[in-house]
This record gives C-alpha cells, structure tokens and sequence, in this order.
C-alpha cells in the first residue's frame, strides 16, 4: 500500500517539484554562460533590464499573465501549472545568485550545454508528472484548438513573436538559443518516457471529452 501510494500522487508531487526547480537551474546556466537563451527567457531578458527587476522574476509575473490568457480560451489549469509560474522563477532567482560569472569561452560553452541538457530532464520530469501543463503549453494548445492550426505552427508562431520582442528588448539571442532550439524536443522526448507516471484511467461520464495532455515547452 505505501509502495502504490508513493508509485501514485507523491511521487508526481516531488517529480513536478524537483522537475521545475532544475528547470529555473537550467534557465540560470543558460543566462551564465551568455550564448543565447531559449525564446521565452529571451523576453524575460529583455524585459527585466528594462523594468529594472530580476529576470527570474519577470519570468513570474509573464507566466501569470499568460495564465489570464487561458480563461477566453477556456483551458483549466492544474496544481503543476501554478507550481511552474511559481517555481520556475524563483529557482532561476536563487540560481542566479550562487552560480558564478564566467568568462573563459570554454566554461561558459559548459554551463550552455549543461543548461540545454538540464532543461531536456527537466522537461520531461514535470511533463512525466502529469499534473498540469505549464501556461505556455496551454496557452499554444488553447489556441491551436480554437483556430484550428497545428501545434507546431502555434508554437512556432509564438516563439518567434516573444523570441523577436526580446531581442527588441536587448535579450541574448546567440548560439545557445539555436542549440536549445534544435535539441530541447529531441531530449525532452527521450526523457518523457523515463519519469512517465502511469496514473489511473478516470472513470468519464458518456459524452465526456478527456482532457489534452501536456505538451514540451520552451
């Protein structure tokens, strides 16, 4: 009985837990080594020098206001989505704070590398958890829904509008954007399967739709 109760809601808590916190681990490795930031953090970036506060901080307050965006679109967030708009930014706060400067190209190609292929784990570990997707993946599979389009397309269409305004911004647009850009699905695929929680099959009323699941984020 505690093996299937530490198998079930307890084992997702932590997995979502330690997932998200080496998700703004990741982030933080990314910004240290100043080749270029996946798009999202890009904006965040870009935003936090102009408003004068810290980026992880910034990531917050975007995730909760892309979170508003859900409500026309009629997406119902879950425990895990709220967890990623909090949790996220403060880790990337906190790492930024230990982590240090680097200045030797070859520490900082390092930490880049090490912050793509951290941020591929922790993909699939919270996306594993099934406990909500993160407001960036609901808001593309809420508009991908409502519009018909793939969710490729969506994706592809947002990334490029938060990637394009944070460089307006003057966010780190590099090498390292281009990496995380190409290896950050094939990684998060490799690791979903791994830390995948099988969960009970919900009983649905007839007529019931089952809910969409989670998709990789950037």
């Amino acid at each position: 009985m505690a093996y299937m109760a530490w198998n079930g809601l307890s084992r997702r808590v932590v997995q979502l837990y330690i997932g998200l916190l080496l998700y703004g681990l990741s982030g933080a490795l990314q910004v240290r080594s100043e080749l270029g930031l996946d798009p999202w953090d890009v904006l965040h970036q870009g935003l936090s020098h102009h408003l004068g506060i810290a980026i992880g901080t910034v990531s917050i307050l975007v995730g909760a206001a892309v979170l508003l965006g859900w409500v026309p679109l009629r997406q119902r967030p879950g425990f895990g989505t709220v967890s990623n708009v909090v949790l996220i930014g403060t880790s990337l706060n906190v790492s930024l704070m230990w982590l240090p400067h680097v200045h030797l190209i070859g520490w900082r190609i390092v930490d880049m590398l090490a912050g793509v292929l951290l941020c591929g784990l922790a993909t699939g570990m919270y996306i594993g958890a099934s406990l909500g997707p993160g407001p960036r993946d609901g808001l593309m599979t809420g508009l991908a829904r409502r519009t018909g389009r793939s969710i490729r397309l969506i994706r592809t269409s947002l990334e490029l509008t938060v990637l394009a305004a944070g460089w307006l911004l003057g966010g780190t647009v590099g090498i390292g954007t281009v990496v995380f850009a190409l290896a950050i699905g094939p990684l998060a695929q490799l690791s979903m399967p791994v830390f995948h929680v099988a969960t009970r099959p919900r009983t649905l009323e007839p007529g019931t739709i089952p809910g969409r699941e989670a998709t990789v984020s950037s």
